[in-house]
């Protein structure tokens, strides 16, 4: 719920704001700290759609026994000394964007929110509602649309509006998994990668396009997420110049013994490995930062496999994290959603308004000379 309304100062202009939310952090590579990430996270109901009867008697009697101490070692294998990679870069991601729309004249209250863990999306809402919030754009980090990520932000979103006195007028970015600005920016990240350390298909190999995994029954009740990742693959291959045999889409994290989006990503790649095939690239488009899925499943445990097999060479590619081309294309998609608003308008009208003093300060003194 939000805080005690301070007194309504009437005439004064309310702000816009952008909300960026990614997934989530434990606050440290400990057992409790993963306890309580993990508690949140598996108790949402869009992210385990297992009855609650029989889900929550595993959840805390096995699950959060056993599962957080592991956690936390690959946590700990991963974490930097600034902290959660996921954190780390998303916070960089914030402030690289918030300096890219002011250049462009946009007078926004950006900032960042974790749907599990801090900072809460309640709480930032709270401190923006104060800052007198008007308009609100709401902008998950995840390209693709699934109900287990996107929707359930929109779920928390929901309940704090649904407890706001003066709610604001609300927006929100469903995906942007073909957006060209994001394909753009992907294939400029393998572009940079392949020029300092050569192409998996110059070797006769493949890149791998390794998206979160979800449970097959979330393609059969509906969710586009299959087909958006798909599509991405698709429309990155082609800026890349790939032939269909070049490269392959697959899904990770597979939790439990429910079918899960196929091809699996860790049997494909001890699969290639065991075809002996001279090198893989692999690339996870569905993360926008890196974090526990790419660096340490991915860039580790899938190095392990591949070459396990029998593979020879293996490339984690980064994610775009504060790449400059995937900064612009955030900014494109905040600026496309807030047309229309004032204080951009504004803000914009300001900004020409100071253009045109500043060419007329010169046609002065070009007449004066």
């Amino acid at each position: 719920m939000p805080p005690p309304a301070e007194p309504i100062a009437h005439g004064r202009a309310g702000r816009s704001a952008v909300l960026l939310v990614n997934l989530g952090t434990p606050a440290a590579p400990e057992p409790r700290a993963l306890r309580a990430y993990l508690r949140q996270f598996l108790s949402d109901r869009r992210v385990v759609e297992i009855p609650r009867l029989v889900w929550l008697p595993i959840l805390y009697g096995i699950v959060l026994t056993v599962r957080p101490r592991q956690s936390a070692a690959k946590y700990a294998s991963i974490w930097t000394p600034e902290g959660s990679p996921l954190m780390v870069h998303s916070q960089r991601q914030t402030q690289l964007l918030d300096e890219a729309l002011r250049r462009r004249g946009l007078d926004v209250d950006l900032r960042l929110a974790m749907r599990y863990g801090e900072p809460a999306t309640a709480r930032v809402l709270d401190g923006l509602a104060a800052a007198r919030m008007e308009r609100l754009l709401v902008l998950p980090m995840y390209p693709q649309y699934a109900s287990s990520t996107t929707a359930t932000v929109f779920d928390d979103v929901g309940r704090w509006l649904a407890g706001a006195r003066n709610p604001p007028e609300l927006r929100t970015v469903k995906h942007f998994h073909d957006r060209p600005g994001y394909i753009a920016a992907l294939a400029t990240s393998v572009r940079a990668y392949w020029a300092q350390h050569g192409r998996a298909i110059d070797a006769g190999g493949k890149l791998v396009m390794s998206f979160h995994g979800v449970p097959r029954r979330t393609l059969d009740l509906g969710d586009p997420y299959h087909c958006e990742c798909h599509k991405t693959g698709r429309l990155l291959a082609e800026a890349l110049g790939l032939a269909k045999d070049e490269y392959m889409v697959s899904f990770q994290s597979r939790f439990g013994k429910a079918e899960w989006l196929q091809p699996y990503t860790a049997p494909l790649l001890h699969e290639l490995g065991g075809k002996k095939v001279a090198r893989v690239d692999v690339i996870c488009p569905g993360f926008v930062a890196d974090c526990l899925e790419t660096l340490e499943e991915i860039a580790m445990e899938g190095k392990q496999e591949f070459l396990t097999a029998g593979g020879g060479e293996y490339h984690y590619i980064p994610c775009l994290n504060e790449s400059p081309a995937f900064i612009d294309a955030l900014a494109d998609l905040v600026q496309e959603h807030t047309v229309g608003w004032p204080l951009a308008r504004a803000a914009t009208a300001a900004l020409e308004q100071e253009a045109l003093a500043g060419r007329a300060r010169a046609i002065a003194l070009g007449a004066q000379d």
